[in-house]
Order: C-alpha cells, then sequence, then structure tokens
C-alpha cells in the first residue's frame, strides 16, 4: 500500500476515534446537560408509504409515552400508499386518541408530508417518527428535556435494532449499528453539530423548520424532486444555518434491520446517493464548522470518492489480497471493540450478537463501495422512496428492556 494512502488511512482513523473521543470526552457534561420542567407541546409526525401493519404498531406505542396528554398529537401522513397502510393508519385513529391520518393528493415524498404537517401545527415541538419505528415510552422526554437553549433546534434518538438476531446479516447491521451511534458520532456530538440526525426518532423546534421550510420544500437535482436522504439534508441545512444539533443516547427507539441482502444494499444504495449530494454540497460551506468537524466532513467526503479508485487499483496491481488483511484486522478491532463496550454489556441479552458476526464486513463494504458508489452516481436523479419492504412491525419484546 502506497505511503499516501496508509497516512490517508491513519489521519482519518485519528480524527474519526481518537480525537472524536477526546472531545467527548472533555465536553460530556455540557453535551448532556438537561432542563427537566420543560413540557412544551408536541406534535409527532409519521410520514406513510408502503409499510402496511407496521404502521399500527407505531402509532400504539405512541400511546405508552410519558408525556401529558393534552399536550401531546399524532399526525400520520400517507402519500398515496399502494397497499393497506392507509386503511391501518385509519382504524389506529379510531381506536387512539389525538390521532389525525391525512392523506396527500399525490405521491410528494416524506419531506413534503411532514412540511404540510409543519404548517398547519401549533406546537411548538414537531418529532419526526419513520412509520416502521417503535418507540420506547421515556424517548420523548428524554428528547424534550435537551432543548436547553433556543440555540439547539433538533434532538436525536438512540435507534436500536429489534430484530438483531433473525440472521447473520441482521447481527452484522447491528453491530454496524452501535459502532455508528456510540463511536462515529463522538466528534459531532462533543462540538452539538451532529450531521445527521435519523428519522426515526428525531425532534425539531417548529420555529427552526418553518424558517428553512422555502429551501425544503424545494429540493431538487436537475428539476427532479429528491425523496431520499431527507433527514440528513435536513439536519445539515440546520447546522449550516447556525443551529445546535444533538444525540440523546437514552432517548430510545427501535427499527428492523434489512434481513436481505438485496434490502440491505437497496438500503446502502439510498443512503449513498444522500451521502454524495450531502457532500458535494458541504464542499461550499464546509469551513463554517467546528474545526476538527471540518477534518472529518472533508476526510469523509474524500473516502467516499476515492475509495473505489483505490480498490479497483490495487486489485489491478494484485496488492487487494494485502489491503484487505488490513481491512480484517481493523474489522476484527472494531467487533471486539463492540463487544467490550459497557453500554453494550448493559443492554438485555435480546439486543446484543456476537462479534464474530461484524467480520463479513470485510467482503461486504469493499463490494459496497466498488458497486454502490458509481450507481448512486448515476442515479442521483431517483426520486423513489425505495421503501425496504419491511415483513412485520418492530415490536417492543417483554424479555427485558435496553438501560
Amino acid at each position: 500500500m502506497s505511503f499516501a494512502v496508509a497516512l490517508f488511512i491513519f489521519i482519518v482513523f485519528l480524527n474519526r476515534y481518537v480525537f472524536g473521543f477526546y472531545v467527548r470526552l472533555v465536553r460530556s457534561a455540557k453535551c448532556d446537560d438537561k432542563v427537566f420542567d420543560y413540557e412544551p407541546t408536541v406534535t409527532i409526525v409519521v410520514p406513510l408509504y408502503n409499510e402496511g401493519p407496521s404502521i399500527y404498531q407505531t402509532i400504539e406505542s405512541f400511546t405508552k409515552l410519558d408525556y401529558p396528554k393534552h399536550k401531546l398529537f399524532v399526525t400520520v401522513v400517507d402519500d398515496r400508499s399502494t397497499d393497506n397502510s392507509y386503511e391501518y393508519a385509519c382504524k389506529a385513529a379510531r381506536d387512539f386518541p389525538n390521532v389525525t391520518v391525512l392523506r396527500n393528493d399525490r405521491n410528494v415524498g416524506k419531506r413534503r408530508g411532514i412540511n404540510r404537517v409543519v404548517r398547519e401545527s401549533t406546537s411548538e415541538i414537531i418529532v419526526s417518527v419513520d412509520s416502521d419505528t417503535v418507540v420506547y415510552p421515556t424517548a420523548l422526554r428524554e428528547l424534550i428535556m435537551r432543548f436547553t437553549s433556543p440555540r439547539i433546534a433538533a434532538v436525536g434518538g438512540r435507534i436500536h435494532i429489534a430484530n438483531p438476531n433473525q440472521n447473520w446479516l441482521t447481527k452484522l447491521y447491528t453491530i454496524k449499528n452501535w459502532l455508528g451511534s456510540e463511536l462515529l458520532r463522538n466528534l459531532e456530538r462533543g462540538v452539538e453539530q451532529c450531521m445527521c440526525l435519523s428519522g426515526c426518532l428525531t425532534a425539531y423546534r417548529r420555529s427552526v423548520l418553518m424558517e428553512l421550510e422555502p429551501i425544503l420544500e424545494n429540493r431538487n437535482i436537475l428539476g427532479v424532486p429528491i425523496k431520499y436522504g431527507e433527514d440528513r439534508y435536513l439536519t445539515h441545512l440546520i447546522v449550516k444555518n447556525g443551529y445546535k444539533t444533538r444525540l440523546a443516547m437514552s432517548a430510545m427507539a427501535f427499527s428492523k434491520a434489512p434481513p436481505t441482502l438485496r434490502q440491505f444494499f437497496n438500503q446502502q444504495l439510498r443512503w449513498r446517493r444522500s451521502n454524495i449530494v450531502d457532500y458535494i454540497w458541504g464542499l461550499t460551506h464546509a469551513w463554517k464548522f467546528h474545526p476538527l468537524l471540518c477534518l472529518h466532513y472533508l476526510s469523509m467526503a474524500l473516502v467516499l470518492f476515492a475509495c473505489p479508485l483505490v480498490l479497483v487499483t490495487h486489485v489491478m496491481q494484485r496488492e487487494f489480497i494485502q489491503l484487505a488483511m488490513i481491512h480484517l484486522a481493523l474489522i476484527t478491532v472494531l467487533a471486539m471493540v463492540y463487544h467490550l463496550g459497557p453500554s453494550v454489556r448493559r443492554l438485555p441479552p435480546w439486543l446484543r450478537v456476537h462479534p464474530v458476526w461484524f467480520l463479513p464486513m470485510t467482503v461486504i463494504m469493499p463490494i459496497s463501495y466498488i458497486l454502490l458508489t458509481p450507481l448512486a452516481l448515476l442515479t442521483l436523479d431517483s426520486s423513489s422512496w425505495e421503501t425496504r419492504g419491511h415483513s412485520g412491525p418492530a415490536l417492543l419484546p417483554s424479555k427485558g428492556a435496553p438501560r
């Protein structure tokens, strides 16, 4: 491996893990402060498209939230589903109080559906929840407590995998998800500039959403409306406009991992398009971020675009085995970090998996970079929702809850 590639990998590793851990460590008290007497009105928005019966369980989970019922409202926006999702949402509206179901006149995408509710709502806080997500009873209050100043515009929750032990792929995905939440966001959490808060569970100040609404409403590429990567784009836009964003690890929700390779790669392709668009756009203003975050952001952009070229070059030069061994060693280290992590050991057994199941990432990651990055570049104008095709809802088991 060339010295330049090795040096670049070292810089990315140092900034993402070492600096990120240090910043998180020294700023943890400030970033985790809470306000306990803040109880604003809240509207939970659930954008819906072809989720079937799982939408009923999602709405049902809201009835168990630890929050004043007279201050909590739920609005489901169906984006012209072609299955029975709308009927199940209407059933939930009949069965539970303060639930409203809207249906768009045509398929307009997730963000425009949410914008519709934001415009009509009078609540101070808007909470976005994906239609396949089940929210833990204490999650909403944990989100609300993090709005400690007017400059904090969004607070995201911690997403657990609801089907971790379904098969080898969901086990791998469980570890990948934990690493992404616990390690890879340390730097962003430390400087309160989280660049992507999940659409599965994120709370926003309505006033900020209204301020940014004209930009959000007309997002497109070459005149084609974009329906992917809305959560990443919105979070980035909030940070770009000088607001702070937070991640509340104790605000928990559950979502299912894709159980097949086809569903997994469809999801990764959608996310890869989102990353490409985000990084290209971010090059115009990355210098406004915290210096360490700017370095992190630019290095990850370079990884995204350079990695396929590096991999193909090493294959052509018959040096891929050497690179693969280094990658295997890194994957093994990350798997052991997951296995030994204190937060993993506190999880109930049903949420944990054996670290060996992360080793296939040694093969899956290079394949995804070689195939998905070029494919994503060629299909940036896609307007599809590309839902994962769930086989069932993300239920909260009675075996025990995470702590």
